[in-house]
């Protein structure tokens, strides 16, 4: 494990040159006293690391000193060829990148371990695009990947769920996040966090400023503050219905992110009891996809909702019957 733990200093200060002695502890989840003797263990074996006190200061390799480390394990290299979402490559433009990357390390493999990482490559294959997510609008990710690896803001015209109109932001971007086959640019918007969907991105426009990111913040901390505040937002409803069993499974499925406790199959009766909480009245609608496989229970308003929609499109079927349409 000190071995280990030694080759992912060495690995880390050569990628990242100065890191902090606690950050390398947080990383390595051991006590900053452990770093300093693993920093002392790597000076005796002859690597030129040393550390420098003070605000600024941290571990550090002598100035052009590199090394060369090919001695991965038989998980590690099955490891860097299961790629998650192949598709994030081609949004990016990387697809010929990632071929010739995977050549190189292909190549720089220890002999006993490229047939398994060869076939880990053909008998894994990650899809983060959701089930029958069908056609979306194409996204073009050009713009915003050189803002953000230019470290430049961005002025983007951007229209929000349910609006007519594009508004104008101009943003400082962290980064872009693939999300179960979704892109997002994570930036901040006059010192706050924000999240756009890059498919409601009209358009976007690099500027001369540098970006202006919040110091020590970065995308994984952004995104996880915002994926966070998605997933805990209160519903505006509480809602209480009636499943029939035997559409349970899809119940589930279709409506997990509303359900605020999952129902249990328990086959004691014919139906089950299960709890959502939905953000307005209107987005109960969904319920009606289920037809007469779920009855709302609770409460009063959302039944009257239901069954002022339902009335609604009888109304307009029965009309088009009537008039032979």
């Amino acid at each position: 494990m000190k071995s280990d733990r030694l080759l992912s200093i060495l690995l880390l200060l050569q990628t990242r040159g100065r890191v902090p002695a606690h950050e390398l502890a947080d990383r390595l989840e051991v006590s900053v006293r452990t770093v300093y003797r693993d920093i002392e263990a790597l000076s005796a074996a002859g690597v030129p690391v040393y550390a420098e006190r003070g605000r600024r200061g941290g571990i550090q390799l002598l100035a052009g000193f590199r090394t060369d480390v090919t001695g991965l394990t038989a998980d590690e290299s099955r490891a860097l060829f299961v790629l998650a979402a192949p598709g994030a490559h081609t949004a990016l433009g990387l697809d010929a990148a990632l071929g010739s990357a995977l050549r190189k390390v292909m190549a720089a493999l220890p002999a006993p371990h490229r047939p398994a990482a060869e076939a880990t490559s053909r008998r894994v294959l990650v899809d983060a695009t959701r089930w029958r997510g069908g056609p979306g609008r194409t996204v073009d990710l050009e713009v915003l990947r050189e803002a953000v690896f230019a470290d430049r803001r961005l002025r983007l015209r951007y229209r929000h769920s349910g609006a007519k109109d594009a508004r104008t932001y101009t943003v400082d971007p962290y980064g872009l996040v693939a999300k179960a086959g979704v892109w997002y640019l994570v930036a901040d918007r006059q010192g706050s966090p924000r999240l756009f969907r890059a498919d409601r991105v009209r358009s976007a426009t690099p500027l001369d400023d540098p970006v202006r990111r919040r110091p020590g913040v970065d995308l994984a901390e952004v995104w996880d503050v915002l994926r966070r505040g998605v997933e805990e937002r209160p519903g505006g409803i509480e809602v209480t219905v009636r499943v029939r069993r035997e559409s349970l499974d899809m119940f589930r499925r279709v409506l997990a992110p509303a359900l605020t406790g999952l129902p249990a199959d328990d086959g004691a009766d014919e139906w089950a009891t299960a709890r959502l909480s939905f953000p307005a009245l209107r987005a109960a609608r969904q319920l009606l996809a289920f037809a007469d496989q779920v009855e709302v229970v609770s409460p009063p308003e959302v039944r009257a909702e239901l069954a002022a929609a339902a009335r609604s499109v009888t109304d307009l079927y029965q009309r088009r019957v009537r008039d032979g349409g």
